[in-house]
């Protein structure tokens, strides 16, 4: 097992990752970081959520000095992706007197070369705009020591090859350059061959795992609904015992104190406890005082408790790996066990990657909703009632009120009443975060407008697969699709309407980045007018 402790690093980066909850590095930042310390080109073949940024960022944070030129540059397909980027180096930087700087289109250039001119160490950008910098001479590429290439398919697919290859020319022929990339078509291989060194190639291992006794879902879930969906989960399924998994110390500290607040028996377990305290709440854990153990993958390991009913990715894992090793705990000595995992809509796409590595699809299901939890309920707040009738402790303390009561209400209405007041602390609301107004949909149904449509070779049936895709429900739930020659309306059901929009607003389609909004209404007496394209062609 490797610890980011061990890496020869700078103390501060290892306090930076530290204060960012991490403990162990992912497979390939565990691969790549001690090669690309050594100094040596490196091919990442990795997809996004794997931890790839970590796996460049920690050695450039730590190759770089404080002197103020350009030693690094790392070249993203998209603006998203260089804001992204730069805050997480920030991050890793934060105890270092390193400036990073993201130079991307629609931001304004005076802006950026006023940074320039400052003294900036590391700049994180698009290509079309470090080829204008360089153009206009405000940014100088000949000390740079490291040079990274970040999804480099994407970049390619965008049609960026040329700006590549240019500011590739502009750079110090002795840097170390890293390639990462999802996958390597001819084209990579090309442009790695013509300005890499012997690299060294880092990949992924892939494994074929099957876990017949487990049954597996996922629930899709906006992030600032998480918690709340998870309380959910739990009131309506009933758990025996189960893991709650986290992908940091920081976010086992702060579910485990939210969900201890709303009265679950839970306690955290990660790498800043002291082996008394850790093995205080593993005693907890095995003799049932606590349901729930949440955990991060390193705290986790070599537990072994018999009769873990569920686990509970609360955060998708990194990898494929962790997630098969994750949900082994449950369903062991013949019983069937529970694995249930929350997926925001931007990490569906992270979840088919999963599914493809284990050779199945996950199913989804719906959170439960207020009715279901409910009911759900009743039945252990019937069993509390009756439980402290049959204890006949000393109730004399809320006589006068409950007489007072019964004077003025039906028995009926007071039991209805507590038990609401009961039901109002223990669940909270649900908040979509989105309010699309009027677009023009059918009822029960928001219309969206995407801005490509026949000019990128735009079909229904192409439409309809990449949502259910990205969005994980039935073609037939699409509603109505009209496609013209450079945009298309499409419409889906109100309910999943914020994960649309939150999975395909900064996405590709038919192999083009699209942008995805609501629609405007349509005007009333264009309606008649209005087509719609046969969703079967």
């Amino acid at each position: 097992m490797t610890y980011f402790e061990q890496f020869d690093i700078k103390k501060e980066i290892k306090k930076a990752i530290s204060d960012m909850g991490f403990e162990e590095p992912s497979p390939v930042q565990e691969k790549a970081i001690p090669v690309i310390l050594e100094g040596k080109d490196v091919i990442g073949q990795a997809q996004t959520g794997t931890g790839k940024t970590a796996a460049f960022g920690i050695p450039i944070v730590h190759r770089v000095t404080e002197e103020p030129f350009v030693q690094a540059i790392i070249l993203t397909p998209t603006r998203e992706l260089a804001i992204q980027v730069s805050g997480e180096i920030q991050k890793l930087s934060r105890h270092l007197n390193i400036r990073t700087l993201p130079v991307y289109g629609g931001q304004s250039i005076s802006q950026q070369v006023r940074a320039l001119k400052q003294g900036v160490q590391i700049v994180i950008g698009t290509p079309g705009r470090v080829l204008d910098h360089l153009r206009r001479k405000t940014l100088r590429l000949q000390e740079v020591r490291m040079a990274v290439l970040d999804e480099a398919d994407e970049m390619l697919d965008m049609g960026f090859v040329d700006d590549i290859e240019a500011i590739l020319k502009e750079m110090n022929r002795e840097r170390q350059t890293l390639l990462f990339s999802a996958t390597m078509p001819p084209l990579i291989r090309r442009l790695s061959t013509k300005y890499m060194k012997t690299p060294v190639t880092v990949t992924i291992s892939k494994k074929e795992v099957t876990a017949p006794s487990i049954d597996q879902c996922y629930y899709k879930v906006l992030e600032r609904n998480k918690q709340e969906a998870l309380c959910r989960i739990l009131d309506s399924q009933d758990p025996d015992l189960g893991i709650i998994f986290c992908r940091t110390k920081k976010g086992v500290a702060e579910l485990t104190e939210a969900l201890q607040a709303r009265g679950y028996l839970v306690d955290g377990l990660h790498g800043d406890l002291t082996q008394p305290q850790r093995d205080a709440v593993m005693r907890k854990f095995r003799d049932h005082s606590i349901d729930f153990l949440i955990a991060t993958d390193v705290a986790a390991r070599g537990i072994d408790v018999q009769n873990i009913s569920h686990v509970i990715n609360f955060d998708i894992p990194q990898d494929p790996e962790s997630y098969v090793h994750r949900i082994g705990r449950t369903g062991r000595a013949g019983r069937r066990g529970q694995a249930l995992t929350l997926v925001t809509p931007r990490e569906m796409k992270h979840l088919r990657s999963i599914e493809e590595e284990i050779h199945m699809r996950i199913p989804a299901q719906q959170i439960p909703s207020i009715e279901e939890v409910v009911e759900k309920q009743q039945i252990s707040w019937k069993n509390l009632i009756v439980d402290q009738i049959d204890e006949g402790d000393d109730l004399t303390l809320f006589e006068s009120l409950t007489n007072e009561l019964l004077e003025e209400y039906e028995p009926k209405q007071i039991i209805t009443s507590l038990m609401k007041l009961n039901f109002s602390a223990s669940i909270g609301e649900y908040d979509s975060g989105y309010n699309f107004g009027e677009t023009g949909g059918a009822k029960g149904m928001v219309r969206f407008f995407i801005n490509v449509g026949k000019n990128v070779n735009m079909s229904p049936k192409i439409l309809i697969d990449e949502i259910s895709e990205a969005v994980g429900i039935p073609g037939q739930a699409i509603g109505r699709i009209d496609i013209f020659d450079k945009f298309t309306f499409v419409e889906v059901p109100e309910e999943v309407a914020p994960f649309v929009y939150e999975a395909l607003r900064y996405s590709k389609i038919n192999g083009a980045r699209v942008n995805l909004e609501p629609a405007k209404p349509r005007p009333k007496r264009s309606l008649s007018r209005s087509r719609r394209t046969d969703k079967k062609q």
